[in-house]
């Protein structure tokens, strides 16, 4: 993790309006990594995509992509720039399973993962615990999640439904999700929720770059002073 120099904070700072300043300070008190997402060998990139969007909407710092049969391209015209503000973690393996290598290091963090699928006998979203750190798998538009994530999860949860059809497309699915929790997760005033100083910090610089037209130079001209 980058540990900023204030000065350079302070230096680029200056070239962002008041207004921007704000927004950031207001998302950077947002955000949180006690929930997290895992998209599944999504087969269309744009609801991928809109997952993007809505993890950003509801201060979910990191999504994680398990690549299979098909590789995920951020689709810039859904996201409507919400990838440059989270932290997107790919898994691919040729060899091995990426399955197993995304939940190793989610689980090394301390998250419960939870596979969300319709069948008999999983959970209601209603159910969850919302002050454990949780990770919501979501599956494919065709299959669902697959047989291996089925078996390698610590539950299956799933979104009561009212109608005919047997669950909503995986963006609403989400933010029907991260609604639900972080509400609970509000009202039970759940510790150690929201990132640590240390972490906005280094989300704020990475931030300032990004918003800085050619922060690189602006930043050379600050350490040649």
């Amino acid at each position: 993790m980058e540990t900023p120099d204030q000065g350079l904070l302070d230096y680029l700072a200056s070239f962002i309006s008041e207004n921007k300043k704000s927004a950031i300070e207001n998302a950077l008190k947002e955000r949180t990594r006690f929930y997290t997402v895992v998209l599944e060998d999504i087969f269309k990139p744009h609801n991928a995509s809109a997952v993007l969007r809505t993890c950003d909407c509801f201060g979910i710092q990191d999504v994680h992509v398990i690549e299979k049969a098909n590789q995920y391209k951020v689709n810039p015209y859904v996201t409507r720039g919400a990838s440059q503000w989270i932290d997107l973690h790919k898994y691919d393996s040729t060899e091995g399973s990426a399955v197993l290598d995304c939940f190793t290091k989610l689980k090394t963090k301390g998250y419960k993962i939870y596979g969300t699928s319709p069948v008999p006998g999983s959970m209601t979203l209603h159910e969850l615990d919302p002050t454990q750190k949780i990770a919501l798998v979501f599956g494919n538009e065709h299959d669902g999640i697959s047989e291996e994530v089925t078996k390698n999860v610590d539950g299956l949860v799933h979104i009561p439904m009212m109608g005919f059809s047997e669950s909503f497309n995986i963006s609403v699915s989400a933010s029907i999700f991260l609604y639900d929790l972080r509400k609970r997760a509000k009202e039970l005033g759940v510790s150690d929720f929201f990132l640590a100083e240390a972490e906005k910090q280094e989300l704020r610089i990475r931030w300032y770059r990004d918003v800085v037209r050619r922060s690189d130079l602006i930043e050379k001209a600050y350490y040649n002073k």
